[in-house]
């Protein structure tokens, strides 16, 4: 629009009166929708003081474009990442695409990063306490949503030493407070270590990395576990006043795992991750290392009031998959320590034993068999012993250590020992 003097009408001509009404009364449309130039606004605002049928009929307009424009949400649609990408993956396939059983690991630090991109730096100190299950009794860990990401990325860095990639710990590996014989492996912790370059340490290797399979902790020491790592990273940050923002090298870490493995193809899904006391294999501790992102990223929305959903059906499937899959093997360490009732029958491998059936409601739900007498005894309905029922969130939360076993179970029917037994078995599976 060209600008409009009220009392000139076209070649600069003066207007009449009504001619000005006219043209000034055209103009509202544009002026309730916030159109027009500043000059005409100024006319259109000078005008409405003198005229009041205009001002009504401004008014209206107004309130009319108001009911135009609802009021949106900033944040962004969660699943608008995932509808993007199948998309542009419709269109053309990726040229490396993420295995099946990287995608919880990939879709859990993407939404957690995309939680991190929300919060302003303030919230960074936000205090969070870390649960889980110890000794048979809950235990808790203060710290803040900084500690959090740090967390997250010392466990995350056994994984990455796995695939021979650096291990976040190693710098603050050697000092005092060094943990273990990390400081000298540079691409790994412990007798799973592997070269960057896919080279097998051994006598070749210029580290000077023991050989696969050594023990380099000693007199068969099980190597730092996921509490001593974090507790290590922690104190040697806070020692040498390192307060950068650790968000952008945890990102790095889980897009360069992601990566890494995507190249890697099929023959790395059995590739032992040490995890101090236990080992996984990579398929399954990097679903672990997405249920832990998981629970931590809804620690973090907890403390700065963030509404944060659980994982989608198909992945909590899988998180509860692993979780019930590590239940027999668990339950026979606690037996030996004392902590869980004996086994009643000897059961020889691959023969049907007792068994307890877990029902999982909800999305990602199921129903699972465990073994209870022995690992390698064949679990099924034939000498099912024991029904537990609960949600799945519910069953997550409780191998998170976030629920006691009291407070987790839904539904129970049969063997009161076998139940409990088995969750606090589950609770047991928790970890700092």
């Amino acid at each position: 629009m060209t600008g409009v003097r009220h009392g000139d009408g076209p070649q600069g001509r003066p207007e009449t009166t009504e001619e000005a009404h006219a043209l000034l009364r055209s103009l509202l449309g544009a002026w309730a929708l916030s159109a027009c130039s500043a000059e005409e606004t100024a006319a259109v605002e000078e005008h409405l003081t003198e005229c009041a049928p205009c001002a009504e009929e401004a008014l209206r307009l107004r309130d009319a474009v108001g009911l135009l424009h609802h009021e949106r949400d900033l944040d962004l649609d969660p699943l608008l990442r995932s509808r993007v990408l199948d998309n542009c993956l419709g269109r053309r396939p990726a040229r490396i695409p993420v295995p099946a059983w990287a995608g919880p690991y990939d879709a859990e630090t993407a939404r957690l990063d995309a939680l991190l991109q929300d919060i302003g730096r303030a919230e960074w100190h936000a205090p969070v306490r870390l649960r889980w299950f110890a000794d048979g009794r809950p235990a808790s860990r203060s710290t803040d949503v900084s500690g959090v990401i740090g967390h997250l990325l010392a466990v995350d860095g056994l994984v990455a030493a796995a695939v021979g990639l650096d291990d976040p710990v190693v710098p603050y590996g050697e000092g005092p407070h060094a943990v273990g014989a990390l400081a000298r492996y540079p691409y790994g912790a412990g007798p799973f270590a592997r070269h960057p370059y896919g080279k097998d340490p051994g006598e070749d290797d210029p580290y000077g990395a023991e050989p696969y399979g050594s023990d380099p902790y000693g007199e068969g020491s099980p190597g730092p576990g996921p509490a001593e790592r974090t507790e290590a990273f922690w104190r040697a940050l806070e020692e040498s006043g390192d307060e950068r923002c650790l968000r952008d090298p945890w990102r790095h870490q889980a897009h360069t795992l992601v990566r890494t493995v995507s190249l890697a193809g099929r023959g790395v899904t059995e590739l032992p991750v040490p995890y101090g006391t236990y080992t996984l294999p990579l398929r399954d501790a990097l679903l672990e290392r997405a249920f832990e992102c998981w629970l931590h990223a809804d620690d973090i929305a907890s403390a700065v009031a963030y509404p944060y959903d659980p994982p989608a059906g198909p992945h909590l499937h899988e998180m509860i998959d692993l979780a019930v899959r590590l239940l027999p093997a668990a339950l026979a360490e606690r037996r030996r320590s004392g902590l869980a009732g004996p086994a009643r029958t000897l059961v020889r491998a691959g023969a049907p034993g007792r068994s307890l059936r877990l029902e999982v409601e909800g999305a990602g739900g199921g129903h699972w068999y465990v073994a209870l007498d022995s690992p390698a005894a064949l679990a099924g309905p034939e000498r099912q012993v024991a029904l537990v029922a609960l949600d799945g969130v519910e069953f997550c939360r409780l191998v998170a250590g976030h629920l006691t076993p009291e407070e987790a179970a839904a539904g129970q029917e049969g063997d009161r020992e076998a139940i409990r037994d088995v969750l606090h078995t589950a609770a047991s599976l928790s970890h700092l």
